[in-house]
């Protein structure tokens, strides 16, 4: 489809054939130190494409993507299952709650659906290395998606990263550089990177086509519903560029034709993460501390604040922040409850509706038709437990020994 792109701070248009990842104006404002970056791109859609889009009798996902993705099932992104968990609906009063598990991805995270669309884009022009900054799923997914394509992937981390997602991407052949220092540092080494030695940069909401990747999520939600869209939606919520990326699918569908109303899309946030939070609330842009223990939303300066509060109001949706031990006993009552095993980071999103149920019924009634996101499988991420879970004791092999055990 024909597309532009839209600042997301000072709404100017830009049209260019060529890979752009910022607006030359507001990214280069740095007379806020200390708040969101400024100057992320929207891709915007001439409506008449979508509306000729919206007439396709199979209608895919990628059917609303700029560049064409080639050889879907080399790197199988979507599909993934809508759970009906009954056990949590009759113990929550939520008759019509359903949840997309989109840890079951190639990569074991939400994050293949950007990076998918990263190595489209990679491709369409003619290069083949991609860059990028993680502190784990984004560089895993990355590098799922290079080996896939055959593309060399140069992945800088904080040294401090979590060793199994580290280990995926070594797995998959990424070039992989630790870094003594934050996030901030490795993502600052990987600009520099791409400037020096070309390729594409696939930073989170850097590159706008990491937003647009992951609203595939949202059509696909549409579909698997009968061409339908539930009333709510909950995200877990770091940099924001997942929120935007959901919301900005429903924003497509409707521009489509294909919905007459867009969900109300929840910002969940750990009460230690909270930046896009209290800057919805406060209408501030403000860093923050953050120390949660659910690493992958774990983010001081979101890379998407602004998108996020722009779509959190666009989207009549709200901001929930919950606690760490509620992330934490979420996680456990998921895979107890539901069988569903997810990292801190996407159990996150369903402690903010049990945080919210209350409130939730009482505006939208019993029946209110409600989906969590969960984002990442609960093998990201195994360290979480130490200390909180043990495996039981060995018996003798003896029936004296059994019978014991269970008196």
């Amino acid at each position: 489809m024909r597309f532009h792109y839209q600042c997301t701070d000072c709404d100017q248009e830009y049209r260019s054939e060529q890979v752009m990842y910022t607006c030359p104006t507001c990214a280069t404002d740095t007379t806020e130190a200390g708040t969101f970056r400024k100057g992320n791109l929207i891709v915007r859609y001439e409506k008449e494409d979508l509306k000729e889009v919206a007439k396709k009798q199979n209608l895919s996902f990628y059917d609303f993507f700029p560049y064409p993705v080639p050889h879907h099932q080399c790197f199988p992104v979507g599909k993934t299952p809508l759970a009906e968990p009954f056990r949590l609906r009759k113990q929550y009063g939520l008759p019509n709650l359903v949840m997309k598990l989109d840890s079951a991805l190639p990569s074991g995270s939400f994050k293949d659906r950007a990076s998918q669309l990263i190595a489209a884009q990679a491709i369409a022009h003619g290069e083949h290395k991609i860059a990028l900054a993680s502190t784990g799923n984004a560089g895993a997914a990355m590098s799922c998606a290079g080996a896939a394509y055959g593309l060399e992937i140069i992945l800088f981390v904080p040294e401090s990263a979590p060793a199994n997602k580290l280990m995926q991407s070594v797995l998959y052949g990424a070039t992989v550089v630790p870094v003594k220092g934050s996030y901030d540092d490795a993502f600052t080494l990987s600009l520099a990177y791409t400037e020096q030695f070309g390729g594409i940069n696939r930073n989170t909401a850097y590159n706008p086509m990491t937003v647009e990747g992951k609203k595939s999520v949202a059509i696909e939600l549409f579909l698997q519903m009968g061409r339908s869209v539930p009333d709510v939606v909950y995200v877990s919520v770091g940099d924001g560029c997942i929120y935007a990326g959901v919301c900005k699918g429903f924003i497509d569908l409707y521009e489509a034709r294909l919905i007459d109303r867009v969900p109300h899309v929840v910002c969940v946030q750990s009460t230690r993460s909270n930046a896009i939070s209290q800057a919805w609330k406060h209408r501030t842009f403000t860093n923050v501390d953050a120390t949660t223990r659910a690493d992958s939303i774990s983010v001081s300066s979101p890379a998407n604040g602004r998108m996020a509060v722009r779509y959190i109001d666009e989207m009549e949706g709200w901001s929930v922040e919950v606690t760490d031990e509620a992330i934490l006993q979420a996680q456990m009552d998921l895979a107890k409850d539901s069988g569903i095993f997810v990292e801190p980071a996407a159990a996150c999103a369903w402690a903010g509706l049990l945080e919210d149920r209350e409130q939730l019924i009482n505006r939208f009634g019993s029946d209110v038709s409600v989906c969590v996101l969960l984002t990442g499988t609960g093998f990201k991420d195994m360290a979480v437990f130490d200390g909180r879970v043990t495996l039981p004791k060995s018996i003798e092999n003896s029936t004296e020994a059994m019978r014991e055990r269970f008196s």
